[in-house]
């Protein structure tokens, strides 16, 4: 079964909502606020809102009938007393974006965009269509001015059928090992995978399409590996001995959010490790929309 319409319209929605997540964070590394102290009144809170709402409008315009999202954030919070200001932050930002697009002609109320937010609350299930949504995975490389991905995916019967990942700061160009964040290189990437039918990047603004591949790799030795960045998601030790064991060399690419993902599957690192210590759980939204951009390019899909 083709999901050509469905694939359109995640690339649209992860596109408008990278967008505006990136001029956010433009804003706050102006600012002097880099924390994520005070989390309702924060930069990231206002992004991390903002795209959802955005992906959310988005869908249900381009899919009127049966809707389901399975997301991260809802809006009890931005209910709350004191919840005004920040929710008229994120309904001007989402009503730029919309208007920059020129798509849908529409003009969003505060309480539209809060009711976008709640669409998330799907419990999703193994029956039917849900979309699945991370606004932004690596909220702490968001703050740092580092990497972070809108992950969106759609699940058909339980499986993952299709997958977009928008990175913002990750460079066009493969990685270079000694110098991950080379300011040389031009960033924003968006990845996107349907099942059956390979994996494609492409620059955040459309142009160029470009098919990719995983790494050839089969010597450990000759490997790099990913880990997630924060010490709280993996185990970087148990990480280390089994590169040790495997007899990789080289010292390992540590890197915020599913941006891993999309630089595994055009080949800048053969290998992924995350091994979650005890008590942290996984979300579906965590790892969704990366796994197919890796496996829809291999004979694993």
């Amino acid at each position: 079964m083709a999901y050509d319409k469905e694939l359109a319209a995640a690339i649209k929605a992860a596109s408008l909502a990278a967008r505006l997540c990136r001029k956010v964070q433009k804003a706050l590394l102006q600012s002097d606020v880099r924390s994520k102290h005070g989390r309702n009144k924060s930069p990231v809170t206002v992004a991390d809102y903002g795209s959802q709402a955005l992906v959310s409008f988005v869908l249900q315009q381009e899919f009127p009938g049966e809707f389901s999202l399975v997301a991260e954030e809802d809006s009890n919070d931005l209910r709350k007393d004191g919840g005004g200001e920040i929710v008229e932050r994120i309904t001007k930002l989402v009503n730029e974006s919309l208007t920059s697009d020129g798509s849908y002609g529409v003009s969003l109320s505060s309480e539209d965009i809060l009711k976008a937010i709640d669409s998330g609350k799907s419990e999703g299930g193994s029956q039917g269509r849900h979309w699945v949504l991370d606004p932004i995975d690596g909220t702490k490389g968001f703050v740092k001015g580092d990497q972070y991905a809108v992950a969106l995916a759609l699940l058909d019967r339980g499986n993952v059928v299709l997958g977009v990942l928008a990175c913002p700061n990750l460079p066009l160009t493969s990685i270079s090992f000694a110098h991950p964040h080379s300011p040389n290189n031009e960033v924003g990437c968006l990845f996107f995978a349907e099942v059956g039918r390979g994996t494609y990047m492409q620059p955040l603004d459309g142009s160029s399409t470009v098919k990719v591949q995983v790494s050839a790799v089969e010597n450990p030795e000759e490997a790099s590996f990913f880990e997630s960045y924060e010490a709280a998601h993996s185990m970087h030790d148990l990480s280390s001995l089994i590169a040790q064991k495997l007899g990789v060399k080289a010292a390992p690419i540590r890197m915020d959010s599913q941006v891993k993902y999309g630089a595994l599957s055009r080949g800048d690192g053969a290998i992924y490790l995350r091994f979650p210590r005890n008590g942290y759980r996984e979300k579906i939204w965590d790892h969704a929309a990366g796994s197919i951009v890796v496996t829809g390019n291999t004979n694993l899909s």
